[in-house]
């Protein structure tokens, strides 16, 4: 049985749970496509201000469906459709205006720890575990992982993550500004829930303004970031947006 992607609203969040428990939520081609739809959905409805993206049982995301890899090993062609699609995927999440946390039970391998990272917060149990990928698979890294790993932690960093085939302690990725907030075992759902609806309640435009600036401040210029900053601000002031920051 494949994963597939389920929507629940919690007040103005949006829950997405990847469900598969019997592949550990194990990536899907499915999925991708109604991810990126649930998330084009989510961004036009004013009544969602944060996503949260999870997984279903004990586990985020194991990555690869390894099965599904092996049978289809020599299709590169459709092995590359796949990937491709999953890449589209990371891609809206990145550039999503509004919030996303991932909340990390159990294992994130793979891509699934390519998918957490592709989030703007990661909340995560104390016992989750994260693995560039997992031992079994002779693969590199893929969903912009290389990227995402080298722009945070830097090069040398992350190629000790990726060159790592067991699994990382939740600790040191904390350490390593990887994982934003630690929980109990069991508790990261509820965690990330209760942040979400935090950041739900700050002004929308303003959310939006700073996840862009922040997206594009490692490839812009100083003069070239305050230059978007002051454009930004002026596009909140004209909104009315800023003076809702500062409470009366």
């Amino acid at each position: 049985m494949t994963t597939e992607l389920l929507t629940e609203r919690h007040g103005a969040t949006l829950l997405i749970t990847l469900s598969g428990p019997a592949t550990r939520n194990a990536l899907a081609r499915q999925v991708f496509a109604a991810g990126i739809e649930t998330l084009n959905m989510a961004e036009s409805n004013p009544d969602v201000a944060a996503v949260v993206l999870t997984g279903a049982g004990e586990h985020f995301c194991s990555g690869a469906d390894l099965q599904h890899l092996k049978q289809q090993r020599q299709n590169l062609a459709a092995q590359g459709a796949q990937i491709e699609d999953f890449h589209q995927w990371i891609e809206a999440l990145r550039s999503f205006p509004k919030p996303v946390i991932a909340a990390v039970e159990g294992v994130a391998a793979g891509g699934g720890m390519a998918l957490a990272l592709a989030c703007d917060l990661v909340v995560a149990s104390e016992t989750a575990r994260f693995c560039a990928h997992p031992a079994s698979a002779a693969m590199p890294p893929e969903g912009g992982l290389s990227h995402t790993l080298a722009r945070t932690v830097g090069r040398a960093r992350a190629l000790e993550i990726m060159w790592h085939t067991g699994n990382l302690p939740t600790q040191q990725l904390q350490q390593w500004g990887l994982v934003q907030r630690l929980t109990p075992t069991g508790q990261a759902l509820t965690q990330a829930l209760n942040w979400a609806e935090e950041l739900g309640r700050l002004p929308p435009s303003v959310m939006a303004s700073i996840k862009e600036l922040a997206n594009d401040a490692a490839n812009s210029a100083l003069r070239a970031q305050m230059n978007a900053e002051k454009q930004h601000a002026l596009i909140n002031l004209a909104q009315g947006q800023i003076p809702g920051l500062i409470p009366d």
